[in-house]
């Protein structure tokens, strides 16, 4: 059998690095049936699309077009459509509808089509709940505004919307009056695939609880797992605290809900996995007090009403008829391993007859047992923009998550609290606003009542700082008292045991049970962190691991996977033989995204091809680096200090594990006294090798400390790190170099920054040390705007800011190797847009197409001697600016695309280094077919380029017979009142790629890709800034000439009318006209291009423009030179491109005459 897999595509907010993680186990559970698997998918940055996981992969857009091409092309005789998604879903849907897989005779794997329709289509799926007897809320379906509305009015506010056939909640959210439903069912209808919305009564405040079934042909059903939701109903899943299993439900309740989940499965005929969300009254708990539903922040319309409606105990409130976000989570929390069973049963395998991985004993029809208890605390991006909506509702917002594993709610909570990975942002943290208030009462009124925000858990921790009752927290958030009276735990510990005292070991090893980190014992003690690791080690108390092996120890497991509690018996004895520790990148977020996992996963790939275990640690349950077979052995763990130094300490065998007395002889210490006479006290254990350089910024930052907690960097030493992390340490290498770097210095304090800039003069670029991002960096056209940067900056960072001259220049990257001898630069990336926007947010195209000889051979040179003098070992990416005025745009009388010769040499500057994987380096690979993760890991073991047989005389890797671009995809829409325009710190939640063998046609399927292609025809809006104009001519004028509707604003019009152009003139928004709205939600607009005034003036009508054109899904483009580069696809897009798997393009063609 030929399976076809369709992918996930970009990483977005709603749909993240799960599915890549349930596509990779597809792939390779179906090959293990001997089935042959053709992946489609447009996301270079996922181990999914890496040669070997699927027989034939593509990576081209998803669309129903493309995707009827690759089907003609292979005959697949099977689609499995459940685990890419959303996208995939909604992929299978369409290519069923628009007859494709009726005629290539397509049948599709485990759900069937009918089922999909009935779970995803609202109202089908209401009367099915219906049919059976599942009580479902009072709704409506609705295709129209007058129908949501008439409902709404009918039942009172507030009323839920649920768009059809979306992901993480688009378009959805609660409409507490008549206003904010007219905004929100439009917005929704126009999200929803087929124009439909769910419009249903509030069950604001009931508890949420989730379950992830199976199902299997035989209709044999078992539960995964189930999950409560911390936050009550009205905060979407995604975003809120799950713990696993669910904590407060009794035992009928959880028969009920597990009963009622296997009639929902088998009445929609679902073959796999299978996401079940509840609403449970929770007047069903003893001590809850709803008997209406709650609503923390209406203003009570419609109450009167709702109390006269007879409720039930709970409410079906959706199914996922996939592999949802959730099943990763539950896959991670029981060791079972959904995505892979459920491709498994997609091709008639039953549950009895699929071993369990873990036990090796078991079938998979084995339900999971968990004698430990997991939470889930999402990660939003709002540490990165601090002025967007933090109110949390059934939208969601969080771009990732991490995971934490102990025997107790606090303590596994504490854990994930520290695996947040938020500077500054720890248990005892307090936003300084909270402080002025002191009165419990006063305090929750003021900060816990209204919409629940990220930050509500720390808001719960104040609170009973203050000493405010459990009823009282209770009343203003409806969170359960159970888990109330468990933070309240937490927090009068801290305060009433630990704050002030003195540590004892008894005190010491109650405070680490609970899972307190060394630094709040510390800091509520008054000791430093490292005296309460020397007092730990000095008592014994250390923490032992156990075994995540799906059965609670009824049978014996084999599964490396475990997290860390502080009992007794230790059942991770330290790996035999050769073995070295892989660092992970925690959670997804902007700036740190799913590349690093891929690139963790191939480091652990590489040490298991030579023959080294590979140790994992990583917080993250959504990835492929947590699987429990993607190493050797996992750690589920924080990555921080402490966690980190306590598994090195694990693998090393250097302290008595389990029996709770101190080691013989502790790293450091002098032997005993009362050893024998002649003999030595034991040799310490040899360190343990660590890779740091595959994590991103997340294990970087620990470099310095690796080999003090008896670890030793694997590669590029700490002390090399430092100095191209460190701006200032940098600045004086680069300069003792005479390494070219844009003119500039470093600065701790902003009148420093500010003679830096008076002297080399503004524009200057503000740019902090060891961020990820490009957190806090900003340009500052003036004084007043270094003023409101440079403190930010300082806070983002760590140690001085480089204030450089800011240079309008092109912008090259390179992803390099080397063992701190030969270098080898995997390729060079040219990005479409000029300095000054993040590479994250930038289109890049490989191989660089502008590029002259010279300059291309001077980065060569530059990275060469730099890596050699750092000296690197292992993976390198440097960016570069060069300047416009030495090869800026072509004179008027060269043709298009030609560059004249510069007179003078190239003048090429160094803007950044980063010892370390970058997030280019999985699409590198991909094109370029050099492993540079494997290199990496064989020069961090000892090899070399020349041993290994990538060692070259010119130091590049020679350019193949394509072209690859990578694009930004941003989840925008889910962030509002977040400014969309482009520059220096990173905006984007994921990318994609188009390939082909040229640029154009690459170009224009990056576009496609990322929905940012425009449709053929339609109206351009055009408003851009005064000093954007000049260059803004080329741009009107071949929109115009390819047949657009020209709209522009006074200023641009004008311009337009002066080349010739046909323009229609609307009103700003500054004049009172909202006509330029209008017309972006109208559905006639094709694209927006709106450049910002830039500095401190930006400009409010602006960021309404980009903000309609965001919510209304149409591409808004705010640099010229995204705009020119799309004219160039548009005009390539009449023309065929190439639909062909990764390996055909890497392949050199052969000519014509050959064949």
């Amino acid at each position: 059998m030929k399976a076809l897999i369709i992918g996930s595509g970009p990483i977005v907010i709603g749909q993240g690095a799960e599915f890549d993680y349930a596509g990779t186990q597809a792939c390779r559970a179906l090959r293990e049936e001997g089935v042959e698997t053709i992946l489609v998918n447009s996301n270079p940055a996922t181990i999914m699309t890496d040669p070997g996981v699927a027989d034939v992969t593509y990576l081209e857009p998803l669309t129903v077009e493309v995707l009827e091409r690759i089907i003609a092309k292979e005959r697949p005789d099977a689609l499995l459509p459940t685990l890419g998604g959303q996208t995939g879903l909604n992929l299978a849907v369409a290519l069923h509808d628009a007859g494709v897989l009726d005629r290539y005779g397509v049948r599709l794997l485990g759900t069937p089509i009918d089922s999909i329709r009935k779970a995803e289509d609202r109202e089908a799926f209401k009367q099915l709940l219906v049919s059976i007897g599942e009580p479902v809320p009072e709704s409506t379906t609705a295709h129209s505004v007058e129908e949501a509305l008439a409902f709404a009015e009918r039942i009172g506010y507030p009323v839920v919307i649920r768009p059809a056939f979306t992901l993480g909640g688009t378009g959805g959210g609660i409409a507490r009056d008549r206003d904010d439903l007219l905004a929100r069912a439009r917005y929704g209808i126009a999200q929803s695939p087929i124009g439909q919305i769910l419009v249903e009564r509030s069950l604001l405040g009931w508890k949420e609880i989730e379950y992830e079934v199976m199902r299997d042909g035989a209709d044999t059903c078992i539960t995964v797992c189930n999950m409560e939701n911390i936050d009550p109903m009205g905060v979407h899943t995604g975003d809120s605290i799950v713990v696993a299993p669910s904590q407060t439900l009794s035992d009928k309740e959880y028969q009920q809900l597990r009963s009622a989940a296997f009639r929902i499965i088998r009445a929609l005929g679902i073959e796999g996995g299978c996401n079940v969300q509840f609403a449970v009254d929770p007047q069903g708990t003893p001590d809850a007090q709803w008997r209406v539903p709650y609503d923390a922040g209406a203003e009570g319309a419609g109450g009167a009403d709702r109390g006269a409606v007879r409720l039930e105990d709970y409410y079906v409130i959706e199914v996922n008829p996939r592999v949802s976000r959730s099943s990763a989570l539950a896959s991670k929390a029981t060791g079972y391993p959904i995505a892979r069973v459920a491709a498994k049963i997609a091709v008639g395998k039953r549950l009895h007859e699929i071993p369990n991985a873990v036990t090796k004993r078991t079938t998979a029809a084995f339900e999971p047992t968990l004698d430990y208890v997991v939470v889930k605390i999402p990660r939003w991006p709002f540490d990165k923009f601090p002025a967007a909506d933090r109110r949390l509702g059934t939208q969601m917002k969080a771009t990732g998550e991490v995971m934490a594993i102990d025997r107790t709610f606090e303590s596994a909570m504490l854990k994930a609290l520290r695996s947040l990975e938020v500077k500054g942002q720890g248990l005892l943290w307090e936003a300084p606003q909270w402080l002025e208030v002191a009165d419990p009462t006063a305090f929750v009124e003021r900060f816990l009542a209204g919409a629940p925000t990220d930050d509500r858990v720390w808001r719960l921790f104040a609170a009973l700082r203050r000493r405010a009752s459990v009823d009282l927290i209770h009343g203003a958030t409806g969170i359960d008292r159970w888990f109330v009276r468990r933070f309240a735990t937490i927090v009068r510990f801290a305060e009433d045991e630990l704050r002030g005292k003195t540590p004892t070991p008894a005190l010491l090893r109650r405070a680490k049970r609970m899972g307190y980190s060394d630094s709040d014992i510390g800091t509520l003690t008054g000791i430093l962190s490292a005296d309460v690791r020397r007092l730990r080690d000095q008592w014994g108390i250390r923490p032992v691991y156990k075994m995540v092996d799906t059965c609670a120890a009824e049978f014996e497991a084999m599964t490396p996977y475990f997290y860390s509690t502080y009992e007794q018996e230790n059942e991770a004895a330290p790996l035999p033989g050769e073995k070295a520790i892989v660092l992970g990148s925690g959670p997804i977020r902007i700036g740190q995204g799913i590349e690093f996992d891929c690139c963790c996963v191939q480091g652990a790939q590489a040490l298991s091809g030579r023959r080294v275990a590979s140790i994992m640690v990583n917080s993250n349950p959504e990835t492929v680096s947590t699987d429990f077979d993607a190493s050797a052995r996992l750690y589920f763990e924080p990555l921080d200090e402490e966690s980190v130094a306590e598994v090195i300490r694990n693998e090393r065998g250097s302290a008595a594990l389990g029996g709770g007395t101190p080691p013989a002889n502790p790293p450091g210490a002098a032997p005993p006294a009362d050893l024998p006479a002649g003999l030595d006290a034991p040799a310490d254990p040899p360190a343990v090798p660590v890779f740091v350089q595959f994590g991103g910024q997340t294990a970087l930052n620990l470099a310095e400390r690796i080999a003090a907690i008896g670890g030793r960097i694997a590669g590029t030493s700490a002390d090399a790190i430092g100095l191209a992390e460190d701006r200032w340490r940098f600045h004086e290498f680069a300069t003792a170099l005479d390494i070219p770097q844009p003119p500039g210095g470093t600065a701790d304090s902003l009148a420093e920054a500010m003679v830096i800039a008076e002297r080399i003069g503004y524009p200057v670029l503000v740019r902090p040390s060891y961020v990820l991002g490009g957190r806090g960096m900003e340009i500052a056209y003036g004084p007043e705007d270094l003023e409101r940067f440079f403190q930010s900056a300082l806070d983002a960072g760590i140690g001085r800011v480089l204030v450089d001259k800011y240079l309008r220049g092109r912008e090259v990257e390179v992803d390099a190797v080397s063992d701190g001898k030969d270098t080898l630069v995997a390729g060079i990336m040219e990005h479409v847009e000029r300095a000054g926007v993040h590479s994250g947010d930038s289109f890049a195209v490989y191989p660089a197409q502008e590029l002259l000889a010279q300059e291309r051979s001077r980065i060569v040179e530059l990275t060469r001697r730099i890596a050699e003098a750092l000296p690197v070992k292992g993976l390198l990416n440097i960016q570069f600016i060069v300047e416009e005025r030495y090869r800026g745009a072509s004179p008027p009388e060269d043709p298009p695309g030609v560059l004249s010769a510069p007179e003078d040499p190239p003048r090429i500057y160094v803007l950044e280094v980063n010892p370390r994987a970058s997030r280019t380096v999985p699409f590198l690979t991909k094109v370029t077919g050099v492993p540079l993760v494997r290199l990496a890991v064989a020069i961090g073991l000892g090899s070399t380029l020349a041993a290994e047989g990538y060692a070259r005389a010119d130091g590049i890797w020679p350019t193949g017979d394509l072209v690859a671009v990578k694009a930004p995809v941003f989840s925008m829409a889910k962030l509002l009142e977040v400014d969309t325009f482009l520059g220096p710190e990173m905006k984007s939640t994921g990318e994609v790629m188009g390939i082909d063998r040229s640029f154009a046609p690459a170009l224009w399927k990056s576009l496609l890709a990322a929905g940012m292609a425009p449709p053929p025809s339609g109206k351009v809006l055009v408003t851009v800034a005064d000093k954007d104009k000049p260059e803004a001519a080329t741009i009107l004028e071949g929109f115009h000439w390819l047949g657009y509707e020209i709209v522009a604003t006074s200023g641009t019009a004008a311009l337009a009318r002066s080349l010739g152009v046909d323009v229609t003139e609307v009103p700003k928004l500054a004049d009172g006209d909202a006509t330029i709205l209008s017309l972006i939600r109208s559905g006639q607009c094709a694209a927006v291009i709106n450049t910002p005034t830039l500095g401190r003036t930006v400009d409010r009508d602006g960021f309404l423009i980009r903000r309609a054109a965001v919510e209304a899904r149409v591409p808004c483009l705010t640099s010229l030179d995204t705009a020119l580069a799309m004219l160039t696809a548009l005009r390539a897009s009449a023309r065929a491109f190439d639909v062909a798997p990764l390996a055909v393009y890497r392949a050199p063609r052969v000519p014509a005459s050959a064949s």
